[in-house]
């Protein structure tokens, strides 16, 4: 027998069973119109999508974020202050992780909260080795119904949320809100929260990065119906539906959808869900924002912002958050 693994033995893990997906599932199905949670994109080979599209020459969003990070964390660092504990939400493949922990001093510990057991291994995995004095506490949870997070060996002189990627904006206002609230909580009276946004431009730039020219944006969409195939014994038939994603000027989002192709019927724990020929079936926003609505975002979840930097052409931006 090998050692055993520290990052296993430290992981506190708390997936979705199989039931929770099959019930979510099977409300979302029930609904009208119909939907599927987005948070299970991310087994392995989503996850592994997301980060082919995230290098599509389309999808702006990442590279902007990189950029505009290692030109404002400087500034970033100074307000954070050193031996603060950072717990990131949704960490991905780490790679603006890797930038925020060279640039922070005394880093306590990070936790990372990802609903992919695989991605936050290997990220973790990655940045461990890079980073040996920062003791790594992962979380395998759907941050939205955040648990207890694991204590740090040492003291922290505050905690840092990071929320990159402009994952805020997959979520409506009603139900962000209660996300920046949650997040006020975990940080306590003293804590910051960095948060990355896309703000709102040109649609056609927009509507471009959800529509790579690759077709990854859609081979990770239909994933998510091969995903339900093979845990919870669905029978979609990936050939009958495609990706579709829209930007909605009024509503300032993306709106993502698997449309059917002809009129079918799929079958989930026993239960048949006749589609029409064209029914959409929606599985994800993407909201684009303004100053203004975003500031009102904060405070009604009891924040301010406390700085903001914006890319250029204001193609993205970072915006760091206090207690109100």
């Amino acid at each position: 027998m090998g050692a055993p693994d520290p990052l296993l033995e430290g992981l506190v893990d708390h997936r979705p069973d199989r039931a929770t997906l099959t019930a979510d599932v099977l409300a979302g199905l029930s609904a009208r119109p119909r939907a599927l949670p987005s948070k299970y994109f991310y087994d392995a080979r989503g996850s592994a999508l997301f980060e082919c599209i995230t290098r599509q020459p389309e999808y702006y969003l990442t590279r902007t974020e990189l950029d505009l990070l290692r030109q404002v964390l400087p500034e970033i660092a100074a307000q954070v202050g050193p031996q603060a504990r950072v717990v990131e939400y949704g960490s991905g493949s780490g790679r603006k992780t890797r930038l925020l922990l060279q640039a922070l001093q005394d880093v306590v510990a990070y936790t990372p909260v990802e609903i992919s057991r695989t991605a936050l291994l290997d990220s973790v995995r990655a940045l461990a080795a890079d980073f040996p004095a920062i003791e790594m506490l992962p979380v395998c949870a759907d941050f939205t119904a955040l648990p207890a997070l694991p204590p740090a060996r040492r003291p922290e002189r505050r905690t840092l949320l990071f929320f990159p990627g402009s994952t805020l904006g997959n979520f409506t206002e009603a139900a962000a809100v209660p996300i920046l609230r949650g997040m006020r909580q975990a940080m306590g009276p003293d804590g910051l929260a960095l948060i990355g946004i896309d703000l709102d431009k040109d649609p056609a730039i927009i509507e471009a990065a959800y529509n790579d020219a690759a077709g990854v944006t859609a081979a990770f969409t239909l994933n998510l119906l091969a995903r339900l195939n093979r845990e919870i014994g669905s029978d979609f038939d990936l050939s009958g539906f495609a990706h579709r994603a829209r930007y909605a000027a009024a509503r300032r989002r993306i709106e993502t959808s698997l449309v059917s192709h002809r009129a079918q019927v799929v079958h989930v724990a026993g239960r048949a869900f006749a589609f029409e020929r064209g029914e959409a079936m929606h599985v994800e926003y993407s909201h684009k924002y303004d100053d203004a609505q975003f500031a009102a975002m904060a405070a009604a979840a009891g924040l301010r912002v406390a700085a903001a930097w914006d890319a250029p052409a204001r193609m993205f931006g970072l915006r760091l958050l206090r207690a109100a």
